[in-house]
């Protein structure tokens, strides 16, 4: 697809997301009733990051505890390999990236419920005081970071414009950037390893999500490897055990990677395709989840949950496709 074309969708991508109006409405239809019913035999993944409100975020946890089953990462890979089935309205809570408010606000709410979930750490930044490269993007953007490597955009699309690049040339964008830019970008502290620790000793599994997150697809053969395998090593050396289970940065799947978390004894590997998951139905390694934050409404949350509000994005998906490569001349039509 065009570069262009893809930032126009990553804004409508945006807008629709922040969109929560008629979210209430939606819950109280017979449609989100009839998908409700629907789902009852699929798994609910949520994928979170952060926990940016602490209080919406104990409210979606009361409602799993209220009306859904809160399953371990443990139940779900033996109904993935084909074990035990796992009940009627089943969510994971999961997390990506490591941010420390998952280990300040999540835990202590998670443990207070006995929710389990599972957190994907960058091993990467374990311990270090360095940003999130796609914060940082948006930072140096901001203060006047630029790069010929990506065309002009606003700051917030910066790191879905650099997702386009191979990962040579994300990292030599970014150093650009950094060049450039007239207010460096601030140094936030990264999980420990302690802290990695102190979530597994509370029921929040720790599992690989990269060394660094790069989109592996944009990836050579070797940065995959070490995408990979270097982070598995550092993180059983950290839990003092193996990872068991992978989410793909951005929720690009690579057959590399593939390859190489079967071969390290994976036992489940996540998407972030905003689709309800059937284990045992698809790979383990390829299991779907849901796109949420902690900022989304309980209502939203529970169209989300029925599968309602991922039908609803995906034809919006499709139509807004469809408008941005209309208004693309014949010519930079992909």
């Amino acid at each position: 697809m065009n570069p262009a074309v893809r930032v126009r969708l990553a804004g409508w991508y945006a807008r629709y997301d922040s969109w929560q109006g008629p979210d209430a409405m939606l819950r109280r239809s017979p449609a989100q009733a009839w998908f409700h019913r629907r789902a009852a035999g699929r798994l609910a993944v949520l994928g979170y990051h952060g926990v940016e409100d602490p209080t919406t975020f104990a409210a979606h946890l009361d409602l799993l505890q209220r009306s859904f089953v809160p399953v371990s990462l443990e139940q779900v890979e033996e109904a993935a390999h084909g074990g035990r089935t796992l009940p009627a309205h089943s969510v994971l809570v999961t997390f990506d990236d490591g941010d420390r408010s998952v280990y300040t606000h999540a835990l202590p709410m998670l443990a207070e419920r006995g929710i389990p979930a599972v957190c994907f750490v960058i091993p990467g930044l374990v311990g270090a005081s360095a940003p999130f490269w796609w914060d940082e993007a948006e930072h140096l953007v901001r203060h006047g970071g630029t790069t010929h490597r990506i065309p002009p955009t606003r700051p917030e699309f910066t790191p879905h414009t650099l997702k386009q690049l191979s990962e040579r040339d994300r990292q030599l964008a970014l150093a650009e950037l950094r060049a450039t830019a007239t207010v460096p970008s601030p140094r936030p502290r990264q999980l420990t390893a302690a802290e990695c620790r102190a979530l597994e000793e509370g029921g929040v599994v720790v599992g690989n999500h990269t060394l660094t997150h790069p989109c592996l697809d944009r990836c050579d053969d070797d940065q995959v490897r070490t995408e990979v395998l270097e982070a598995h090593e550092r993180l059983t050396e950290l839990l003092g055990r193996p990872p068991s289970s992978f989410a793909y940065p951005n929720g690009n799947v690579d057959e590399r990677a593939h390859r190489f978390l079967s071969q390290a004894g994976y036992r489940s590997g996540f998407l972030y395709n905003h689709r309800l998951a059937a284990p045992g139905a698809r790979h383990p390694l390829r299991i779907d989840r849901l796109v949420v934050s902690s900022r989304t409404s309980v209502d939203r949350l529970e169209t989300i949950l029925s599968g309602l509000h991922p039908a609803l994005f995906r034809v919006g998906r499709r139509a807004a496709r469809v408008v941005a490569r209309v208004g693309q001349p014949l010519s930079s039509r992909s």
